[in-house]
């Protein structure tokens, strides 16, 4: 027991250490600019270079505050909060290590400055992520940890082909050179490499029609696991689409291309949504859906609709995870996550109950939550331009958000 709370304690530690470092670097980005550092005494542009703006700054406070409040849950929760039957009170050894593993993968990713490192940052997350996905070694997990592991090689593979491409056609995988140089390449290799990287980043994303695996894969996992996973991982693609897209391809060639794929993970993902009567599933449709909005912010391509896309990702960060937490919540105390089986929990549980409501109003998009900020923000900058094309994933933000109240308050209304 002295041991397990020694483990605790440090865990807790060196994550709040971390966030409190990203503070101070996002007050050092904000008032001096990007902070640079050329690790390994290597020459700039030819070693791993890493790089905190403003943008990355945010991304780690945001990223080591949900680890924490994930460490915190787990602590309180117990080994109940990783299998029901199991004995015992302290969490798997393994989740610590594990979780702390992954948490460098996505700190890596997001203060590359080249690439290359970014790749390794997404095997440091592969690896981890394996580990935790697959906790307990139940049938369903490691079904689930085999199916998450091919498609993570899958976009990897894509990735580092794409990262070897870009070294070829512009002779350096440095993020700033390769922005400077990529105009000079003829506008077909350009297509190319754009496309390239949007693949390998979209699989990770989970966006349309690269998505169905993560409702089949994120559901099995425990809850502290699959908050995670849903608050960070998909994240990760995100911010390498939103970095990337904006610094290597301002352009915008495929941002056509960008609207379509967006409309499609918002309507397809909510309407599975929808049809789901397991809680956990429905959730996960859910977070494959608003990956949609995400990408309607970066495929807009100005400065408010990149703002209003980033501004949905950390409110979707923290809300995804919040509503997995509370669900795990929920099936530790009922045993079960399947509507057909829970009601009445808002006599039995209120605090579950109100725990679960205001992120998912929050997500759906009512006022004056963050949610509903973000889609104004959103439709805002997609007015602003006012094409045919935009104008038609409004309306499918707006249809989206609908369905995605509907799903929410059906299962309120039958669990609560």
């Amino acid at each position: 027991q002295r041991q397990m709370c020694i483990r605790d304690s440090i865990s807790t530690a060196v994550v709040a250490a971390c966030l409190a470092g990203s503070v101070l670097l996002l007050w050092a980005a904000d008032t001096r600019g990007p902070q640079v550092v050329a690790t390994g005494a290597w020459v700039p542009y030819e070693g791993i270079v890493l790089v905190v703006d403003r943008l990355s700054a945010l991304m780690l406070i945001v990223g080591f505050t949900i680890i924490l409040g994930v460490l915190w849950y787990s602590n309180a929760e117990g080994r109940e909060s990783f299998d029901q039957e199991a004995s015992g009170k302290a969490p798997l050894p393994i989740f610590h290590p594990s979780l702390l593993v992954m948490t460098a993968g996505v700190a890596t990713t997001f203060v590359s400055g080249d690439l290359f490192h970014m790749y390794v940052g997404f095997e440091v997350l592969l690896g981890a992520s394996f580990v935790l996905l697959t906790l307990g070694g139940t049938v369903s997990r490691v079904r689930a940890g085999v199916t998450y592991a091919f498609v993570s090689l899958l976009s990897s593979t894509v990735f580092l082909f794409a990262v070897a491409m870009v070294y070829t056609a512009t002779g350096t995988v440095n993020l700033a050179q390769v922005s400077q140089r990529m105009a000079e390449l003829p506008q077909g290799t350009q297509v190319m490499l754009q496309a390239l990287l949007l693949v390998g980043f979209a699989i990770k994303a989970a966006v349309f029609p690269m998505s169905s695996w993560l409702p089949d894969s994120y559901p099995t996992a425990p809850a502290p696991v699959t908050a995670v996973f849903a608050g960070l991982l998909t994240k990760v693609g995100v911010y390498a689409m939103i970095r990337t897209q904006t610094l290597v391809f301002p352009g915008g060639i495929l941002h056509e291309l960008m609207l379509w794929a967006a409309l499609l993970t918002m309507v397809v993902g909510i309407l599975g949504a929808v049809a789901q009567t397991e809680v956990k599933r429905m959730i996960s449709f859910t977070l494959v859906s608003h990956i949609g909005y995400m990408l309607f912010g970066l495929a807009i391509g100005t400065p408010a609709g990149i703002a209003a896309a980033i501004f949905y990702v950390i409110h979707h960060i923290l809300i995804q995870a919040t509503l997995f937490l509370v669900t795990g919540m929920v099936q530790r105390r009922t045993g079960v996550s399947t509507l057909d089986r829970l009601g009445g929990l808002i006599r039995t549980a209120p605090w579950i109950a109100l725990l679960w409501f205001v992120p998912a109003m929050n997500l759906a998009g009512i006022p004056p939550f963050s949610g509903f900020i973000g889609k104004v923000g959103l439709m805002r900058a997609a007015a602003q331009i006012g094409t045919p094309m935009l104008w038609l994933l409004v309306a499918g933000s707006v249809v989206t958000s609908l369905l995605t109240l509907y799903a929410l308050t059906r299962t309120w209304a039958r669990a609560f």
